[in-house]
């Protein structure tokens, strides 16, 4: 061999090993945090394009010892709230509803129709409506174990009072959701889960992704946990509160799949290119009085790279399920890790982002 060649060889050497570098950071960070005979999570990662990491990590159900694979669907939480938010965007890109309607053409039943009228779909959006989460006031946890999202809206209608007036502040909503799902039937003629599947799940190319629709789905999907001493405890469906009220968090999906949506929405394949850009930007109202600067899009949290590029993200939290969503499509990077049951996300998120040379300017929120 000569002088050239074996140049040539240790500079291709060196790439593929700088290549491989990220994701072999990536998969010990999770193989660290997740033993094979626990619950665990499946992670995926792309960068340039291109997956690099796919993994799974533990077991998705306690009792049958089924391993986690990057096909496993896990409940994964809020991040049902972009599903929902998109779907709202499609009906008024049909001409079915308009994202400045009030609540009250649509629940015009509210015991204080002044509150309904003054609160558009725009606000629950984005988490800036004001109505008060009163469910947990006026509902016991044990009905709440089996309501679904006409139950957990109903007590939303009695509130007499807004905390705030509508797009002022935020205040992190879970009955938005349910409302804004509701209101998906109600213009659809269909169930909101069949809509979505129509409208985004079949397009974006995700066959087995599901949504809770009362118990279901009850097979095919990893069960939920918490550590309780020196041992795992079951907390999904029949344990959580409020885990059949899907709006807000009815999705199961894989990171494979879900993987498949970031994709579908970068390409315009769900929604057009710049309805997904008007989504993924932060909404700014007027006067805006919280303390905090405002950070959300339609339903989508908004954050930066310290070298001022935007980060698109959401996460999930239900029962015994965590998730995590980011992507950053001017770099081509994309994550999401979905586990059944809790570990260290801000942590994971923070190093994960330094392993893939991304620093923040400032924290991704988190609910």
């Amino acid at each position: 061999m000569n002088r050239l060649s074996t140049l040539l060889l240790v500079f291709l050497s060196g790439c593929s090993s700088k290549t491989k570098l990220p994701a072999n950071q990536i998969d010990q960070l999770f193989a660290q945090e997740f033993k094979d005979n626990e619950p665990g999570g499946a992670v995926l990662v792309m960068q340039g394009g291109r997956v690099i990491l796919k993994k799974g990590y533990g077991i998705s159900d306690l009792n049958t010892k089924e391993k986690i694979t990057p096909t496993t669907l896990f409940n994964v939480g809020s991040i049902s709230k972009t599903f929902v938010s998109n779907t709202i965007l499609l009906l008024a890109g049909d001409g079915k509803l308009n994202v400045n309607d009030s609540l009250f053409q649509y629940f015009p039943n509210f015991k204080y129709p002044q509150i309904a009228k003054q609160v558009k779909l725009h606000h629950l959006l984005t988490h800036t409506s004001g109505l008060p989460d009163n469910r947990r006031a006026l509902l016991d946890s044990l009905y709440l174990l089996t309501a679904k999202d006409q139950e957990n809206w109903n007590p939303i209608e009695q509130n007499d009072s807004l905390l705030f007036e509508p797009g002022t502040r935020f205040e992190y909503s879970n009955p938005a959701f349910n409302g804004l799902a509701l209101i998906i039937e109600k213009v659809s003629g269909k169930k909101w889960q069949e809509v979505v599947k129509e409208k985004i799940f079949v397009p974006a190319n995700m066959p087995t992704s599901k949504i809770t629709d009362g118990s279901y789905p009850e097979t095919d999907v990893a069960h939920g946990y918490l550590k309780s001493g020196s041992s795992f405890v079951e907390k999904d469906y029949g344990e959580e509160p409020t885990f059949a009220a899907a709006g807000n968090g009815g999705v199961w999906s894989s990171v494979e799949e879900l993987a498949n949506y970031e994709m579908a929405l970068q390409h315009g394949e769900i929604l057009k290119k710049d309805l997904v850009e008007h989504s993924r930007s932060i909404m700014h109202y007027y006067p805006w009085r919280d303390s905090m600067p405002a950070f959300i899009g339609y339903s989508w949290f908004i954050g930066q790279t310290s070298d001022s590029l935007k980060i698109v993200s959401h996460t999930g939290s239900q029962g015994g399920f965590l998730a995590d969503y980011v992507s950053i499509p001017e770099k081509e990077i994309f994550f999401v890790i979905l586990c059944n049951r809790p570990y260290p996300r801000e942590e994971f998120r923070k190093k994960t982002l330094s392993i893939l040379n991304v620093h923040l300017s400032h924290p991704l929120k988190s609910f």
